[in-house]
C-alpha cells in the first residue's frame, strides 16, 4: 500500500512539473532572449548585450509610450476613484427610492465588452472631433471602469460604522466633511484597491486607444508593442522581448501593493465606543 502512494505521488508530481515546464519555457524564453545579441525564436544561451533594453527604453522608440500609458492609466484610475466615491456614498449611506434599480444597472454594465460599445463611442468621438485627444480617450477609460469601482467602493464604504459619521455631524461637521476626515481615512486601503485596479486595466487596454488614437506619438505603451513585430512578419525579438518585460514590471508592482493593502483590511477595532 505505501510503495502505490509512493508511486502514485511520483506520478502526480511529474504530472506537476511537466506542467510547470509548460508555463516556465516562454518565461525562460523571454529572459534569455531580452539579453541575447543573436536573439531569435529558440531558447538558448544568450550572447549578454544590455542594447535591446537601451533600445526599448529610449523616448522615440519605448520611453514615450510608456509615459503615455503612465499618464492616460493614472489620470483614469484618478478620476475613477473620485467619481467612485461620490457615487458609493449616497448608495451607501441613504435608503435612495431608485437605489436597487440603479446598483442593477451599474451590475449590468460591469458585465458589458468594450467591443460591444466601441462603434457608437467611435462614432461619438468623430462627431465631437475627439479622435486623437488623450483626454478624451483617458475620461472613456474611466467611465469603462467606473461600475465594477463603485460597486467595489460601495461594499469597501459599508464597511465603515456609519456610528462615526454621525459622532461627526454632532460635533457640527457637514456631510462632504465627514466624508473627508472620517470615512476616507479608514477606507484608503479599499480606495487604493480601486485605485490599482483601474490603472491594471487601463494600463493593458489595446483596443481602444488603438481605436481613437491615430498620432503614434500619443499611444501608450499597449498599443506600442506593434512597433517590434516590423513589416510583411519580420520581428525584432530582442527588443519585443525586453519590451514586454519593461511593460510587465508596473503591472507586477502593483500587484504587489494590491496584496498588502488587502492583507491589511481594515483596522476599525476600537473605533466605535462600547
Amino acid at each position: 500500500m505505501m510503495t502505490r502512494r509512493r508511486v502514485a505521488a511520483a506520478l502526480a508530481n511529474l504530472v506537476l512539473a511537466g506542467i510547470a515546464l509548460v508555463f516556465a519555457a516562454p518565461l525562460l524564453w523571454l529572459l534569455t532572449t531580452s539579453v541575447d545579441a543573436a536573439a531569435g525564436l529558440r531558447v538558448q544561451v544568450p550572447d549578454l548585450t544590455g542594447q535591446h533594453f537601451a533600445s526599448v527604453l529610449a523616448w522615440e522608440s519605448g520611453g514615450r509610450a510608456l509615459w503615455n500609458g503612465v499618464l492616460l492609466s493614472g489620470g483614469a484610475a484618478l478620476v475613477t476613484m473620485v467619481a467612485a466615491t461620490f457615487c458609493a456614498y449616497p448608495l451607501s449611506r441613504y435608503q435612495l427610492r431608485f437605489r436597487r434599480p440603479f446598483l442593477y444597472t451599474v451590475l449590468f454594465a460591469t458585465g458589458l465588452p468594450l467591443t460591444a460599445v466601441m462603434v457608437p463611442v467611435y462614432s461619438l468621438f468623430v462627431r465631437f472631433n475627439l479622435i486623437d485627444s488623450r483626454l478624451a480617450v483617458l475620461v472613456f477609460l474611466a467611465a469603462a471602469s467606473l461600475p465594477f469601482a463603485i460597486w467595489m467602493t460601495k461594499n469597501f464604504m459599508d464597511g465603515v460604522p456609519i456610528e462615526l459619521e454621525e459622532a461627526a455631524w454632532v460635533d457640527g461637521a457637514s456631510p462632504m466633511r465627514a466624508l473627508g476626515t472620517v470615512v476616507l481615512p479608514l477606507m484608503l486601503p479599499g480606495m487604493a484597491v480601486v485605485a490599482i485596479f483601474t490603472f491594471i486595466l487601463a494600463w493593458g487596454n489595446f483596443f481602444v486607444p488603438f481605436i481613437l488614437l491615430l498620432d503614434p506619438a500619443k499611444q501608450p505603451a499597449a498599443v506600442n508593442v506593434l512597433t517590434y513585430f516590423g513589416q510583411a512578419g519580420l520581428v525584432t525579438y530582442g527588443q519585443l522581448a525586453a519590451y514586454s518585460i519593461v511593460y510587465t514590471v508596473p503591472v507586477v508592482g502593483l500587484y504587489l501593493v494590491v496584496s498588502r493593502a488587502l492583507g491589511g483590511a481594515f483596522s476599525l477595532t476600537g473605533a466605535v465606543k462600547a
